[in-house]
């Protein structure tokens, strides 16, 4: 697949030790723009709206047992839990081992927490019509998940019009962080109760 040249190591090295492991230590999250370009990128996004028209995806799922008339209006995503070596998944394995490579270079740099391996990628889609995820913490029982890491694939996304932004609460900050879902954007954050975090409902699909 004809991939643009990307980052060697030691860009991505430094990358990791002078940008993402600062940030997350002092403020709980970071992220890069432009992380595979135009062309990885829009092969990724390829791969997954192939996923999307080929019914792949699945209503999101909530821990716990919440009644399924509440779900819709906790958790309006459609997923898919992948490896990357699935068939028709080249450019996703492509940027998963991108960022495993990143994450390797931070690993040991995070005060005690050791990373040794990663959780499948979840694909998700949010159809467009205020679906949302209500304020929630991705890790808040302590089942191992130390970073959470989103790849974003909106082309031409204006977030005062579609919505659809990632709004962090760094606990013990006096402020709230805003995250656009602009395409080819890679965000870090910290997976337990660090960070609870909402998606903000979205109006056209993404």
């Amino acid at each position: 697949m004809p991939f643009i040249e990307h980052l060697s190591d030691t860009e991505l090295e430094r990358l990791a030790l002078e940008q993402v492991v600062p940030a997350l230590q002092e403020y709980g999250f970071y992220y890069v723009d432009g992380l595979l370009g135009e062309l990885a990128g829009g092969a990724v996004l390829d791969q997954v709206k192939d996923m999307h028209r080929s019914g792949v995806l699945q209503d999101g799922r909530l821990a716990g047992s919440v009644p399924a008339v509440h779900r819709r209006s906790i958790r309006g995503d459609k997923i898919a839990w992948v490896s990357g070596s699935e068939r028709g998944c080249e450019a996703i394995n492509f940027l998963l081992n991108l960022i495993d490579k990143l994450i390797s270079f931070c690993s040991g740099r995070l005060g005690n927490k050791a990373i040794r391996e990663r959780s499948q990628a979840m694909v998700a889609c949010y159809p467009g019509n205020g679906a949302g995820y209500v304020k929630h913490v991705d890790n808040p029982n302590c089942d191992g998940r130390c970073i959470t890491c989103i790849y974003y694939l909106n082309k031409n996304w204006n977030a005062k019009e579609h919505g659809g932004i990632l709004r962090i609460f760094p606990e013990g900050k006096s402020y709230v962080a805003d995250i656009k879902p602009l395409f080819d954007r890679l965000l870090f954050f910290w997976s337990d109760r660090r960070n609870p975090h909402e998606v903000q409902p979205s109006y056209t699909t993404r």
